[in-house]
C-alpha cells in the first residue's frame, strides 16, 4: 500500500473516531431523554457499543502507523455539549435530525473506509468498515424511526425536553399561514356567537349565578374536559370537541367505553396485547398507550403499544 493510501486512509478513520467520539456523547445525552427504562438501557447500550468501536478505530489507526489522536474524545465531549446546548432551542424534531445527520455522515464515511481498505487489501479494516456500517445502518434506522414516531404525534422513544417542546410550539405557531381573513374571522366569530344557546350568555348566565367560578373550582380536571366536549359538540362546535377529546386522548383521561378497543378495561394482558397488534391507525395506539400509562400502567401492554407504533411508523418510512 502507497504512502498516500496509508495517509488518506489513517485520515478517514480519524475523522470518524472523532465522529464517534461526538456520538457517544450524543447518546449520554439522549439517554436523559428517553421514555422508558427500556430506550434508557438501549441508548446505555449504545453508548458503550460506541466506545467499543472507538477503540477499534483507534487499533485499525495503530496497524497502519499512525497514532490516535488523544484529545479526540475531549473535542468530541466539547462538539456535543455544544449541541446539546443549541438544540434546546430548536424543536424536537430539528436536534434528531441533526442526530441523523451526524449518523449518515458516519455511515458514509464507513462505506468510503471500506472502499479504500477494499483497494489496499486490508482486510481488518474491511472488517472494521463492515462493523461500522451495520451499526450506523441501525441507528439511521431507529432515528428514522423516532422521527416518524413524532410525526405521528408519538409517544416517540424519546421525551422532548420543556424547552424543545416550547420551542416547537413557537415555530408552528409561525409558520402557520395566515390563512383568515378579516372577513373569515368576522363569519367565524358570529357563527359562535349565534349558535344556541350562544356562548356569551351561558358566560354571563354563569357569572352572575357564581355557577361558573365553582364548577370550575370544584369539579376536577378529567370531569370538566368531558363535560367541555360534550357541551361543545352538542352546541355544533365540533372543532374545538375535537380538539379537547384529542387532549383528553392524548392524557390518558378518557374513560374505558371510548377507547378503540371495546370493553378494553376487562382484558388481560395478553387479551390487550393481542387487541393493540390489530390496530392500525397511530392515533389509536396512542388512545390506548395513555389510556393504560395513567390507569392500570401494565408493561408488557405499555411495551406492545409503543412496539406497534413504531412498527406503523417503520411502515410510514419504508423501514419495513
Amino acid at each position: 500500500m502507497s504512502t498516500r493510501d496509508t495517509a488518506t486512509l489513517q485520515a478517514q478513520l480519524r475523522t470518524v473516531l472523532d465522529l464517534t467520539n461526538t456520538e457517544i456523547q450524543v447518546a449520554e445525552t439522549r439517554i436523559a431523554q428517553a421514555r422508558t427504562e427500556a430506550v434508557r438501557e438501549e441508548l446505555s447500550k449504545n453508548a458503550g457499543n460506541a466506545r467499543a468501536r472507538a477503540e477499534a478505530i483507534q487499533a485499525a489507526i495503530r496497524e497502519l502507523g499512525g497514532t490516535p489522536d488523544l484529545i479526540g474524545p475531549l473535542v468530541g465531549r466539547a462538539m456535543a455539549a455544544v449541541k446539546a446546548v443549541g438544540e434546546q432551542a430548536q424543536p424536537f424534531d430539528e436536534a434528531l435530525l441533526g442526530d441523523l445527520a451526524l449518523e449518515h455522515q458516519l455511515l458514509d464515511r464507513a462505506r468510503y473506509i471500506k472502499a479504500l481498505a477494499t483497494a489496499a487489501q486490508q482486510s481488518e479494516v474491511v472488517a472494521l468498515s463492515d462493523r461500522l456500517i451495520t451499526a450506523h445502518t441501525a441507528t439511521v434506522d431507529w432515528l428514522t424511526t423516532v422521527l416518524a414516531e413524532d410525526a405521528l404525534g408519538g409517544p416517540a422513544a424519546l421525551r422532548r425536553t420543556p424547552i424543545q417542546a416550547a420551542a416547537g410550539t413557537v415555530v408552528k405557531l409561525v409558520i402557520i399561514p395566515v390563512t383568515w381573513s378579516a372577513h373569515g374571522l368576522d363569519r367565524a366569530l358570529d357563527v359562535f356567537r349565534t349558535a344556541p344557546p350562544a356562548l356569551g350568555d351561558l358566560l354571563a348566565r354563569g357569572v352572575r349565578a357564581g355557577d361558573v367560578a365553582v364548577k370550575t373550582l370544584t369539579a376536577s380536571r378529567d370531569a370538566a374536559l368531558e363535560t367541555a366536549e360534550q357541551v361543545t359538540r352538542r352546541e355544533g362546535a365540533e372543532g374545538t370537541a375535537d380538539t379537547l377529546h384529542s387532549f383528553r386522548a392524548s392524557t390518558g383521561v378518557l374513560e374505558s367505553r371510548e377507547l378503540p378497543i371495546p370493553d378494553y378495561s376487562d382484558l388481560n394482558v395478553a387479551q390487550a396485547v393481542a387487541a393493540i397488534k390489530e390496530l392500525s391507525d397511530p392515533a389509536a395506539v396512542r388512545t390506548v398507550l395513555a389510556y393504560e400509562e395513567a390507569n392500570s400502567n401494565r408493561r408488557g401492554v405499555v411495551s406492545a403499544a409503543q412496539t406497534r407504533l413504531a412498527a406503523i411508523a417503520q411502515g410510514v418510512t419504508g423501514l419495513n
